[in-house]
């Protein structure tokens, strides 16, 4: 996964936290980690890890990646 602001290094936990959006986007596609009591997969492992294809996968990069495009405009940055 290619995600910006280099959330895919990031541990899901951590991003989760900072980023509740990114939660339900995973959730919508019944990737339980909001309930993950370990949480330490970064975010660019716990798609794969759960064989949704390329297809879905596409899907959940892009919304991750819109989403952070909307909270990187807002904050007053450059996408």
């Amino acid at each position: 996964m290619n995600l910006n602001c280099n959330i895919g290094e990031q541990a899901i936990n951590k991003t989760i936290e900072d980023h509740p959006t990114i939660g339900d986007i995973l959730q919508k596609y019944d990737i339980g980690c909001v309930t993950c009591g370990v949480g330490i997969c970064l975010v660019k492992d716990v798609v794969s890890i759960h064989a949704l294809g390329d297809e879905t996968e596409a899907k959940i990069e892009q919304e991750i990646n819109d989403y952070l495009d909307t909270v990187t405009l807002n904050e007053g940055e450059t996408a």
